[in-house]
């Protein structure tokens, strides 16, 4: 009887062992022994893991590779498992979505035996090990192993290879409202305006704040300091300087004088700079002659 290969191991492992197998069509392996090779599986008997945490992908990321496959081909295998008589990835969806828009037929795969635990924990570290994760991807994945192999902070710590400190402050990004977490995902506002807004004690509040910050630009400091001094109601404050109604709508009629994005920076003592885009040296001149 062929010897099962050990399971649970790490991904250091699981590429050792992509890099030892010979790469042999499906066709031509026993069923005995497709647990432990590389194959060449066809891309219609694939289907993706709807358990993977990573849901957002880059078009255009996912179009230069496919270009790339078209002209050198697929060079790292991806990894599924058999289900019944079809195959579920459980890392390398990026590389499987390149390879159908590239037109190939068939795709090396090292098919591997798991449980549905062990194939959400080489999914999940395959995508924090491997893929740029925005933060709420990575806390998703965080909370997904915890709930899928019932582990505490610090045994997840322990496993992932991070202190329990930053995995703790990464499970708290999934206390922001939806509104919040959707700016971070998308790069509006960065991990470091997401946490003080955290320690606000409603979502209404982190969602004004929210506002302000993407309205006044208000920089990483000022948001905490802000989150720092709440006031008699326990609600964030903003400096007057900062947001007041007279200052936005000079801001807002220079900008639309000058006709291009103007950005402003104001300290709680009413010091603070301006910056004024412009998109050419033509531009430039244009916007300085306005000035004069």
């Amino acid at each position: 009887m062929t010897k099962k290969p050990a399971l649970g191991r790490g991904l250091g492992s699981l590429m050792g062992d992509l890099e030892a197998g010979p790469k042999r069509r499906h066709s031509e392996i026993p069923e005995a022994s497709v647990v432990a090779g590389i194959a060449e599986i066809s891309i219609y008997d694939i289907d993706p893991n709807p358990e993977n945490p990573r849901k957002n992908f880059d078009e255009s990321d996912i179009n230069e590779l496919a270009i790339s496959m078209q002209s050198v081909g697929i060079i790292q295998p991806i990894t599924v498992r058999k289900i019944d008589e079809r195959y579920q990835i459980i890392s390398g969806e990026r590389r499987f979505r390149a390879a159908k828009i590239a037109g190939l037929k068939t795709i090396p795969a090292y098919i591997r035996v798991a449980t549905d635990k062990e194939s959400l924990e080489m999914a999940v570290l395959e995508n924090i090990q491997r893929e740029n994760l925005d933060p709420i991807e990575v806390a998703i994945s965080y909370q997904a192993l915890m709930e899928g192999l019932k582990l505490t902070q610090e045994k997840l710590s322990d496993r992932i290879g991070k202190s329990r400190p930053a995995v703790a402050h990464q499970l708290r990004l999934l206390k922001l409202p939806a509104e919040v977490q959707m700016a971070l995902k998308s790069e509006q506002i960065s991990i470091g305006h997401a946490k003080p807004l955290i320690t606000l004690e409603s979502d209404e509040d982190r969602i004004d704040l929210l506002h302000q910050i993407l309205k006044n630009g208000l920089t990483v400091r000022q948001v905490e300091e802000f989150c720092k001094k709440p006031n008699s109601a326990g609600k964030a404050t903003l400096s007057k300087a900062t947001i007041s109604d007279k200052l936005v709508q000079t801001h807002d009629d220079l900008s639309q004088k000058l006709d291009t994005p103007v950005k402003y920076k104001i300290s709680k003592t009413g010091k603070g700079q301006i910056t004024i885009e412009f998109a050419s040296e033509d531009d430039f001149h244009r916007i300085v002659s306005m000035l004069k």
